[in-house]
């Protein structure tokens, strides 16, 4: 008979569910585990068949952790503020509230449909006003530290979006969201200052067990460079403005040492003196490249496979180290943001420089170089360090966000902060209100703004007249501190009770895609390092270990999108193959870390296995049940039955290939090696299927190994063999020592560094033992006959070189 997934799923579940099997306890004594994974964004479509793929993985070494005596924290919520649900509602006409409380729904029945073992009890919904209370509370404190402030600024802007974008969220120069191309506005936004943090987030680095392709894209985008200040003194063209008279340029550099051989100076195309510094002849031609430059993306600039391009303004600069007069140009390769948003070439040392000379036609010539600190000296210039990374575009111009809790007072109270005055704590959370009309404005105001009975209130501290800020947050806000909240969801008096947070933090093993590395990781780490700063949270770094699992594209190789078709739902593969069968094929179809494609052909393999595995369990107990009935019957009454203790119907080979599969399953685990555990169990069953029976105890220990990877068949046939209780509360199998040498190896034999053959020897066998059972073997003495053995080299269970003259 086919396997019943259906049946014996739901069985499971709700036997899971009704013991609260996986409800973390915060007052084990048991060791701590806080696995934790990313909470998911909450879509209309809900879940594809690459979204499961970092749960199962992590699942399965939850539960394995709890085997091992651990008790594990692995909680699950939802992401479900910002754009994305925002977009749905207004496909769809239905309000973002209404819509992002469907998704949460089929999301947690999908979940629960897999079968992870989550402690549901501690779930988490960012739109909920009991955890964006505490989101508010946070700013507040990072407004109150003064690291959020309001600046006038150039932004991101997606036109179809209508929303100011961060750096991070515009790939390729498009919206990362929709695919628009962005364009650049000036706008009033509220900043954080992670800047402050630079060093800090570079440094502890250090301090973590972080994947290398991690903490490398971490490194590059905080950017650290060590360099100098140097200015150049303008000499500006004719009808440039009066104020560029006697002005300078400053340039940052981290080769002052080359200063000599600077042939022109080159500015961001929004850099302030460049207006200045324009002449008339060349004004029209060095606006319009502004323009234009406006509506490219800083990684699209900043990308050196492609051709550089700038424009002369017609002014020139004066070398501080030797004099030279060198024109200034404008190009977009530069980045107003980064270093001064100036930059001296030097064509002779830099490829860069050197393409850009050539195809303009500027001067490249070759000076000696001169010592850093010799040259900072003679340039009158000052050491710095800067970094590539930026105060974080932390308001957004929409509504599905949480309300950033700021009251600016007509009356000017409050001066320092330009009039912005913080809600009071009582007065938390500032409650996003219900509208009908929610979607964006073509000013670029929140809708927010246009609702009058939310904007209009009184100064918190003169009592005067007052207006809310109606910008929203991003939905990194949420995000940057969810794995505390789980520690302690139910708390209203703190966000997590700080004795909870110091038993729990941090995480000892996060996963996510490798595209939140330079996003939510950055975000999170300066989070939780300004919560610790200001004497929250209990540690600096909030995770210990991070990993990440490459993306399950499409059959094609493509990635998976609902506006390509290519999405796959996984409730159809669960109702037609099972949880279990989905479970196993996703961590056997290739490497965690590495990308791989859907196939469905390759579920039917892996439900052929699921159907041996429970075929050989069936047959097993058949033919326990024989052994034992025939010995009854052979018996008479006045003689009592005496069924072997398991230890004496252990059968060598089967022991081996059982306890060598323990072991290589749980290094694999561990490891993070899921597919090379699924092939070891595959080769030990077929194994086993031409070996004696096991034991029962063998089995238990089999399906204890088992628990992780597939947990309702495991289950299932765990009761089925005549035992109570749950598998996931047993020990994790610890493979025997004996069973795992083996008593006889394969060696190679080579004469003179030639293979003369092979032979088996005793495991562990010495030098003067290998030699004389290779004397004996007709194929190899053929080639030691009338010759001296000048040197015999032995590498154990593996190689004999004999060397002979």
């Amino acid at each position: 008979m086919k396997y019943d997934h259906a049946g014996i799923e739901k069985k499971w579940q709700e036997k899971w569910e009704k013991a609260e099997l996986y409800k973390t306890s915060d007052s084990s004594d048991k060791p701590k585990k806080y696995i934790l994974v990313e909470f998911p964004y909450p879509s209309g479509v809900g879940l594809h068949v690459g979204h499961p793929r970092s749960y199962i993985a992590l699942d399965a070494v939850a539960r394995k952790s709890r085997m091992e005596g651990n008790n594990v924290l692995f909680p699950i919520g939802y992401d479900a503020f910002g754009l994305p649900a925002e977009n749905y509602a207004i496909k769809t006409g239905v309000h973002p509230s209404i819509t992002t409380q469907e998704n949460i729904t089929t999301f947690r029945r999908q979940l629960k449909s897999m079968g992870f073992s989550f402690d549901y009890s501690r779930e988490v919904n960012t739109t909920d006003p009991k955890y964006y209370r505490w989101t508010q509370w946070m700013f507040l404190e990072l407004f109150k530290a003064g690291l959020a402030y309001k600046a006038k600024i150039n932004i991101n802007w997606c036109p179809k979006d209508k929303i100011g974008l961060a750096n991070e969220e515009v790939v390729g120069g498009e919206c990362e969201r929709c695919g628009t191309p962005v364009e650049k506005r000036e706008k009033e936004q509220w900043m954080i200052a992670i800047t402050k943090y630079a060093e800090r987030l570079l440094e502890d680095l250090k301090t973590v067990d972080y994947l290398p392709k991690i903490k490398k894209a971490q490194e590059e985008w905080i950017g650290r460079s060590e360099g100098a200040e140097i200015d150049f003194a303008c000499k500006p063209g004719i009808g440039c403005h009066p104020e560029a008279e006697g002005s300078s340029i400053t340039v940052f550099t981290t080769r002052p040492d080359t200063l000599w051989g600077v042939t022109y100076v080159v500015l961001a195309p929004e850099h302030p003196m460049v207006s200045k510094l324009t002449s008339s002849e060349h004004r029209a031609e060095v606006e319009k490249y502004v323009t234009d430059s406006a509506k490219k993306s800083e990684a699209d600039r900043g990308d050196d496979t492609k051709i550089k391009t700038g424009v002369f303004t017609g002014s020139y600069a004066v070398n501080p180290v030797n004099g030279d007069v060198v024109p200034i140009w404008v190009a977009d390769y530069v980045l107003g943001g980064y270093g001064t948003g100036a930059v001296m070439a030097v064509p002779e040392h830099d490829e860069r420089d050197h393409e850009f000379a050539e195809k303009y036609n500027l001067p490249i010539i070759d000076r000696p170089l001169v010592a850093f600190d010799e040259a900072v000296a003679k340039a009158h210039g000052r050491k710095t360090i800067k970094y590539k990374l930026r105060d974080w575009v932390f308001s957004r111009q929409r509504y599905w966000g949480e309300p950033i809790p700021l009251i600016h007072c007509e009356s000017g109270c409050s001066p320092e902060t330009g009039g912005w005055v913080a809600v009071p704590e009582k007065d938390l959370p500032v409650v996003l209100p219900q509208v009908e009309k929610y979607q964006p404005t073509d000013n670029g105001d929140s809708p927010l703004a246009v609702i009058e009975s939310f904007v209009n209130t009184k100064c918190p501290e003169c009592g005067g007249k007052g207006k809310r800020e109606t910008d929203t947050m991003p939905n990194w806000a949420g995000s940057s501190w969810y794995f505390l909240r789980y520690i302690d969801p139910k708390n209203d008096a703190a966000f997590a009770d700080k004795e909870k947070m110091k038993h729990w933090m941090p995480v000892d093993l996060y996963n996510g895609g490798m595209e939140h590395v330079t996003l939510h990781l950055l975000y999170s780490r300066f989070w939780n390092k300004f919560l610790f700063d200001r004497g929250h949270v209990p540690t600096s770094e909030p995770y210990n270990r991070r990993v990440s699992h490459g993306l399950i594209m499409s059959s094609d190789g493509t990635k998976m999108s609902k506006s390509k078709g290519n999405v796959v739902n996984p409730d159809g593969i669960v109702k037609q193959y099972g949880a279990d069968v989905f479970r196993m094929y996703t961590l056997f179809m290739g490497p965690f870390a590495e990308s791989v494609p859907w196939s469905e052909n390759g579920l039917v393999g892996v439900e052929r296995f699921v159907e041996k595995i429970e075929r050989y369990v069936d047959v097993w107990g058949q033919e326990i049940n024989k052994s034992i009935n025939q010995k009854i019957s052979n018996t008479t009454t006045e003689t009592p039955v005496v069924i072997p203790k398991p230890r004496d119907l252990e059968n060598e080979k089967t022991s081996k290939i059982i306890e060598k599969t323990i072991k290589k399953v749980g290094d694999d685990l561990d490891g993070m090696n899921f597919n090379t555990a699924i092939s070891a169990l595959m080769i030990m069953f077929n194994e086993l299927a031409k070996l004696p029976m096991p034991t029962k105890s063998e089995l238990e220990r089999v399906l204890r190994m088992l628990a992780p990877i597939a947990p309702h068949l495991a289950s299932e046939l765990w009761e089925r063999i005549g035992n109570s209780g749950f598998v996931e509360s047993e020990a994790w199998p610890i493979a025997r020592a004996e069973f795992l040498v083996d008593e006889t190896v394969k060696i190679a034999v080579q004469v003179n560094g030639k293979l003369r053959g092979t032979m088996e020897v005793k495991s562990g066998a010495s030098e003067d033992e290998v030699l004389e059972l290779a004397k004996a073997e007709k194929s190899i003495s053929a080639h030691l006959e009338g010759k001296k053995i000048t040197k015999v080299i032995l590498v154990p269970n593996r190689l004999l070189n004999i060397v002979v003259e």
